[in-house]
């Protein structure tokens, strides 16, 4: 059906202020947002439950850019429709210090959901978003109040579809069946390097309903009554829904239309006018917004403020019939921790065997009864990674009330999830893999710190300890890849106490994501009443003087270690201090006086130990010390064996002190 005069009026403003936007900036993607118009049209103006003088109301539709470096296309909805977001701001896209950066970033532009750009993450994350949305249905709503009720939709392109992380995470979503999960597929045969069938011609529709979706497909990308119907029967499916819709990049514009060259640069300020020409549009003017396009745009104000209104009306009622539940949820979204959650933490005792990841099983286990929106899972690892929560349930499609997130096989998509899900709210979430395997899931870890979401990593199995399986599955690398990450904390315990403290510091900290790396073989556990210093970073573990002659630090497994070469080293009547390191990052965050105290700057003569590449260390043990760590990869054997080809040993430490004092 062709659209009416307002339809068409509506969508040639979306095209043409990203046209406009991006040959201002002289950069960015116009092709997809000319395209992809009348699909976003489509849904922002007849399907999306959203608020825009309330971009945070917790009912609303979540919206999806996967594909962002058609951000302009959003950037103008979220304009159009009445956000916080001026037309100064589309006028300054991608400078410095604007709101519409290069590509949608979360936290930067109100209406922004998730960060996209990187291809696939924002396929995924929706995904995380829709199962969040399924689990606190099951728990909060009840008969009359659908408190959790909205979608989750996405536009993505084929260069989401071609990225591995979209099979993995479209592999989960139809084996959940979740629902209120509806994607358009920019279907435009268009890469930036040519038409999409030099690397991709496999049946997309035919793979997803393979995995479960329900699949359609419009023809005719700007026929807006087709869009319409298609995603009306999506809303009616038992599944997640992906409707091709044929586009063509750079619609409208004589030259550049079906060809890779729309895609991301612009037009040029001659196409733009032959462009503008074909749609009727005045040439003379940029940035133009007819009055009758804004008027209908801005509908969704009145709209989204009173469909916020009803909800409202419902959950106070809610509030009144369900107390405690409106309580639990309602402090979930503001990051509110249970009073009584750390209550019945575990016990450990100075000298006792445990390995760190059993440690976190158990704490897991002894906050999980307090705290019902701690939620997670692990990557197929569940029995090594000690994620499971006891009686919590498996979440599925048939029980979405389960604690317990089982990935599969799918690092990656699991990262990813986990974002979608802390960025709903209402929810703390955490995934485990093995810390080798973060390797698989480093790009979502990376976003997770880009858009400050707590998301509790736990990788086990963290150095050469793990034993036979060899050099394939000892991370060497990989903990100075995460440390130098921006804006992510990394704590390596070194025993069950500090595991238990690790926990509480993961728990409270509400702006950034934690990775615990634990390890698989047993440790010795340390006098518990020094490691609550944990949260401090770094801390004196033992000294036999306050003015040592030598500090041994280390993280992790080896803490035990040089614990046991200073007791050694303290009878021969060295002066020594060990130093537990756990996190740099939090170290780093304490005063300079507190730094200076536990590595005081005239001592320099110091040895570092970690089973891991030696990387960062340096800025620790100064010109004059040394670093006992890994400069090769692993090998396969026993862990004895191991540590003592490696260097990992008491004695070894010994014998590196007294040829760094000359004794």
């Amino acid at each position: 059906m062709t659209p009416t005069e307002l339809d068409l009026l509506s969508i040639n403003t979306i095209r043409t202020l990203a046209i406009d936007a991006v040959e201002k900036a002289k950069s960015g993607h116009p092709g997809l947002p000319m395209g992809a118009a009348p699909m976003a049209y489509v849904l922002w103006t007849k399907f999306l439950k959203h608020n825009p003088h309330n971009p945070k109301w917790l009912n609303r539709d979540r919206f999806i850019l996967s594909a962002g470096h058609g951000s302009m296309l959003l950037y103008a909805l979220l304009h159009l429709t009445g956000y916080d977001l001026s037309l100064d701001e589309l006028k300054h896209f991608r400078q410095l210090g604007s709101k519409t950066p290069g590509h949608p970033e979360y936290g930067h532009t109100p209406g922004v959901e998730t960060t996209t750009g990187p291809l696939g993450q924002g396929f995924a994350t929706g995904v995380g978003m829709a199962m969040a949305e399924r689990y606190l249905a099951a728990r909060y709503n009840r008969p009359d109040f659908p408190i959790i009720d909205h979608y989750t939709y996405a536009i993505v392109s084929d260069g989401d579809l071609m990225e591995g992380i979209s099979s993995e995470a479209g592999s989960l979503a139809g084996h959940l069946k979740l629902n209120k999960l509806i994607y358009l597929y920019d279907d435009n045969h268009i890469s930036i390097e040519g038409n999409t069938d030099i690397a991709f011609s496999e049946n997309v529709l035919e793979r997803f309903d393979a995995y479960g979706w329900y699949t359609d497909r419009v023809e005719d990308g700007t026929d807006v009554n087709a869009i319409e119907q298609a995603i009306k029967r999506a809303q009616q499916q038992d599944r997640p829904s992906l409707i091709a819709v044929r586009t063509h990049i750079g619609y409208g514009s004589p030259h550049k239309q079906d060809k890779a060259s729309a895609h991301g640069s612009p037009l040029g300020e001659e196409e733009v006018k032959l462009t503008k020409e074909a749609y009727g549009w005045p040439e003379d003017k940029t940035f133009y917004i007819p009055d009758e396009a804004l008027k209908h745009f801005r509908e969704a104000v009145p709209k989204g403020q009173q469909e916020e209104a009803q909800w409202n009306q419902l959950f106070s009622a809610y509030q009144e019939r369900f107390p405690e539940l409106a309580r639990e949820l309602t402090q979930a979204f503001d990051h509110i921790l249970p009073e009584n959650i750390f209550e019945d933490l575990p016990s450990f005792n100075p000298g006792e065997m445990i390995e760190t990841r059993a440690a976190s099983g158990k704490v897991i286990n002894a906050i999980a009864p307090h705290f019902p929106n701690l939620i997670g899972g692990s990557a197929d690892l569940g029995p090594s990674n000690n994620t499971t929560i006891k009686d919590g349930g498996d979440f599925s499609a048939e029980n979405p009330s389960g604690r317990n997130l089982h990935f599969g096989v799918r690092e990656h998509a699991m990262g990813a999830a986990l974002n979608g899900m802390s960025l709903h709210g209402g929810l703390r979430v955490y995934g485990g893999t093995f810390l080798i395997f973060s390797d698989y899931m480093k790009p979502a870890i990376r976003l997770s710190s880009l858009m400050h979401q707590p998301v509790i990593y736990i990788l086990t199995h963290d150095s050469i300890g793990l034993g036979e399986d060899g050099p394939t599955h000892q991370p060497i690398e990989q903990l100075a890849a995460l440390r130098a990450m921006p804006n992510i904390l990394v704590i390596r315990p070194a025993d069950a106490n500090e595991t238990k403290e690790a926990w509480k510091v993961a728990l409270t900290t509400t702006d950034k994501p934690i990775a615990l790396a634990l390890t698989r073989q047993k440790v010795p556990t340390l006098p518990a009443d020094k490691t609550a210093s944990l949260r401090q970073g770094g801390y004196i573990l033992a000294e036999n003087s306050p003015h040592p002659e030598l500090i041994l630090m280390a993280t992790g497994s080896e803490v035990g270690i040089a614990y046991a070469a200073y007791e050694k080293l303290a009878q021969e009547g060295i002066l020594v201090r060990v130093v537990s390191l756990p996190s740099w990052e939090l170290f780093a965050a304490q005063p300079k006086d507190y730094q200076d105290h536990v590595l005081p700057p005239h001592v320099t003569k110091r040895i570092a130990i970690e089973a891991a590449s030696a990387f960062g260390w340096e800025r620790f043990v100064g010109a004059e010390g040394k670093i006992i760590a890994m400069t090769t990869f692993g090998a396969s054997g026993k862990i004895e064996d191991l540590m003592e080809h490696f260097g990992f040993t008491t004695q070894h430490i010994i014998d590196e002190a007294h040829q760094l004092l000359h004794r």
